[in-house]
């Protein structure tokens, strides 16, 4: 395995690395606007894209939920986030109060409730991010067409690369 990069090559991974970077540290700064930890965030938007497909956010990415007027269970909740109900519980509990969610009756199951986006968790979010969102569609207007499908592919590529279990953390 030769880690030899050129350096067109190092800096198209120079660059990976910054965006992922500015992503982690806005949505922190969102998360801290809107006075929320991490986790909570990726709640809201999650249930936010379910129930409006419109949401400006991440557009259509194989995890999103399709959108769906029932809202989310909290049990699809928890899977998407990789944590326990009893943690979803708490976490939607401490969602509900703060205004982000409200829990409605589930439309077809008695035993459960589905989660949906309060008027404060859209207003929000409309207000911390409509403006960038608009700021992206341009920077993503101005790649030539003829760029986009190498583009794409290579973002896709080191997208799976990396969602891949390949680390061995055993070799020195």
């Amino acid at each position: 395995m030769t880690h030899e990069y050129t350096d067109d090559e190092r800096a198209l991974l120079r660059a990976v690395r910054h965006l992922v970077r500015a992503d982690r540290d806005m949505r922190a700064r969102l998360s801290a606007a809107m006075h929320v930890n991490p986790t909570d965030l990726r709640s809201i938007r999650h249930v936010m894209r379910a129930v409006e497909p419109d949401t400006p956010d991440t557009p259509d990415t194989p995890d999103a939920p399709r959108a769906s007027p029932g809202g989310v269970t909290p049990r699809k909740l928890a899977d998407h986030l990789g944590i326990s109900t009893a943690a979803v519980t708490t976490l939607v509990d401490r969602l509900v109060a703060s205004g982000h969610l409200t829990r409605a009756p589930h439309p077809t199951d008695r035993r459960s409730v589905i989660l949906l986006p309060t008027d404060l968790a859209r207003s929000q979010m409309d207000a911390h991010l409509a403006d960038m969102h608009d700021r992206m569609k341009k920077i993503a207007a101005a790649v030539p067409e003829s760029a986009r499908p190498a583009l794409i592919e290579f973002l896709e590529a080191l997208t799976r690369e990396m969602e891949r279990d390949r680390l061995d953390v055993t070799r020195p």
